[in-house]
């Protein structure tokens, strides 16, 4: 057997990821210097480093099972010293300056938006973010622009039933351009939403690009949330607590907006065909 074919036999398979991570995995940059935050397993990082994606990564974790976990793959994937795991939470496994792209997957959007508050100071030759929170995208969504990071992808993704919200943005340095194309990205999707009056909060919420495809699942996704709002109602208008009745009433007028942008984007689809 000659030297390539050796090295052929010996050469490590990437992981198998979910289709969400696979998904997340597509949006880092060729050539990165990576963080993945809340890594588990380290499938990600080990994934891109396996397939000659990425050049370093950072695997942090908070939790003593998963580090442990990520060692191990990491040792058994041949990779170390070229992912590095670390046991911290949040971006306090990182040193300043010392990636180009984070991820962040598998949290709740007020978790991940808190995150990133706290190590803002990390993340300052972070150029790319890749975030999927699974609740409250809203919160993480508004971090963005108030840190000049600017939306250029999104994406729903169903997975075992589940569906999965996708967001990369880019950090814009210049201050005044980012909250120009911030501007231009959010009232192209207010505009998406038709005639109704969509509020700031339920626009943060559905995401602008989103919006403006206006794709099957997100229309299924929005459709669940209806559903989720009204058993809310229902509980409420049973609660004896005085402060119940105005929140049912609040959350009938968010089913409300919603119910009428979603009808505005499908008579918008409809008379596009």
């Amino acid at each position: 057997m000659n030297e390539m074919d050796t090295n052929a036999a010996v050469r490590k398979e990437p992981p198998k990821l979910s289709r969400r991570l696979a998904a997340l995995a597509e949006w880092v940059p060729q050539g990165a210097r990576f963080a993945d935050i809340g890594t588990d397993h380290a499938l990600l990082p080990v994934y891109l480093a396996t397939n000659g994606d990425i050049v370093y990564a950072v695997a942090g974790d908070i939790h003593d099972g998963p580090v442990e976990a990520a060692r191990k793959q990491v040792a058994d994937a041949g990779l170390d010293g070229i992912v590095v795991v670390r046991k911290g939470d949040g971006l306090e496994v990182l040193e300043p300056g010392e990636v180009d792209a984070v991820t962040i997957a598998g949290m709740g959007g007020s978790l991940m938006a808190r995150i990133l508050e706290q190590g803002k100071n990390k993340l300052g030759a972070a150029k790319t973010l890749v975030l999927s929170p699974h609740v409250a995208e809203e919160a993480v969504r508004r971090w963005l622009v108030k840190m000049s990071y600017v939306l250029d992808r999104e994406r729903l993704l169903e997975e075992e039933g589940v569906i999965y919200t996708l967001l990369r943005a880019t950090k814009v340095e210049d201050a005044n351009a980012a909250a120009l194309a911030n501007k231009r990205l959010y009232d192209a999707g207010k505009q998406a939403s038709g005639n109704v009056q969509l509020s700031d909060s339920l626009l943060y919420d559905m995401g602008p690009h989103l919006l403006q495809e206006a794709s099957p699942i997100f229309l299924k996704k929005w459709e669940q949330e209806i559903a989720k709002r009204e058993r809310v109602i229902l509980q409420l208008k049973h609660a004896t607590a005085p402060e119940a009745a105005e929140k049912a009433r609040e959350w009938e007028e968010d089913v409300r907006e919603i119910q009428e942008v979603l009808s505005c984007l499908r008579e918008a689809k409809q008379s596009s065909n």
